[in-house]
């Protein structure tokens, strides 16, 4: 699919055709931001948004506010009034060939902690799981949320994908969670969402490990729920949706259901940030050199990519 930016106002849909299992013929932009491709493909119900942060691949301020100003918009479509079916599912993509987010903002995290902010990382730790969790709820509307992986989702980008109600995973994707390498844990959302899906010890342990896991491997866990070639992501979850559009009310009332029986809430995760927040405010000038390396890693990488 083609995302082409444009100064298009919000909820502008395609109208054109779309063969099943291939990729949708350019939908018009649904609206326009700095860091993020939108579109909506109104044939297949589908809008689709593509992480474009303009630096670092990471969820920086600027990334997560336009996060939250494309959210506020798709209620939108389904107005009453609305031109065109609303969308029927959410696929979160990334636009960075390799990548699909290397987690928070390190360079940010280090600044806040040496000028002893603790409040600026509270603040930016509830907009991460602000967004986070608008993702795991659907926004309470009657769509179904896809991670469409197509590189490596490390740290906060593991925990984003995590979020949505499906992933969609290359078997060339990378997942892990490294803040254990620099002495901290990930604060926005992994425990919450591991712990329910693989069980609180082996939560633990994945978090603790720092492991670097293939998208194969998590596909044999049950985190990955279907499994792509390289290259096939996008067409592996265009036969996936086709596959089971008939019974999508099922599926989005099972996975609504499913938040209601085990609830991950905005309370938790606003919680358990305030944690990460004190832990990190506790590291040592050796942590910190270790996060600065991993910092100056993400750059090498994103560089080399250009």
């Amino acid at each position: 699919m083609t995302f082409v930016r444009s100064p298009l106002a919000a909820g502008i849909p395609h109208l054109g055709g779309t063969q099943p299992a291939k990729a949708s013929t350019s939908p018009r932009p649904a609206s326009t931001h700095e860091t993020l491709d939108t579109a909506y493909d109104a044939e297949r119900g589908i809008y689709w948004c593509r992480l474009r942060p303009t630096d670092r691949p990471c969820f920086s301020p600027q990334l997560l506010r336009d996060i939250a100003a494309m959210h506020a918009a798709i209620p939108e479509l389904f107005a009453a009034d609305a031109p065109l079916p609303p969308p029927r599912w959410f696929v979160c993509g990334s636009a960075i060939p390799g990548i699909f987010n290397l987690g928070g903002d390190l360079g940010l995290f280090r600044k806040l902690i040496a000028a002893g902010d603790r409040a600026g990382l509270v603040r930016y730790g509830h907009a991460a799981v602000e967004a986070i969790h608008r993702n795991h709820t659907a926004l309470d509307l009657p769509m179904i949320t896809v991670a469409l992986v197509q590189g490596d989702a490390l740290g906060g980008g593991f925990e984003c994908a995590l979020a949505h109600d499906l992933i969609v995973a290359e078997r060339g994707a990378k997942f892990g969670l490294p803040e254990v390498l620099f002495n901290l844990f990930p604060g926005m959302g992994a425990y919450s969402f591991l712990s329910r899906r693989l069980g609180r010890a082996a939560a633990e342990e994945f978090i603790l490990s720092g492991t670097i896991r293939t998208a194969e491997e998590l596909h044999a866990m049950g985190l990955v729920d279907v499994l792509a070639e390289d290259g096939e992501g996008e067409a592996a979850l265009l036969a996936h949706l086709d596959r089971n559009a008939r019974f999508h009310n099922a599926r989005q009332a099972m996975y609504r259901a499913r938040r209601k029986v085990d609830p991950v809430t905005l309370h938790e995760l606003r919680e358990v940030v305030e944690v990460w927040a004190e832990a990190a405010m506790r590291l040592s000038e050796q942590d910190l050199r270790r996060m600065a390396r991993l910092c100056g890693a993400q750059d090498r990488r994103i560089a080399a990519a250009a």
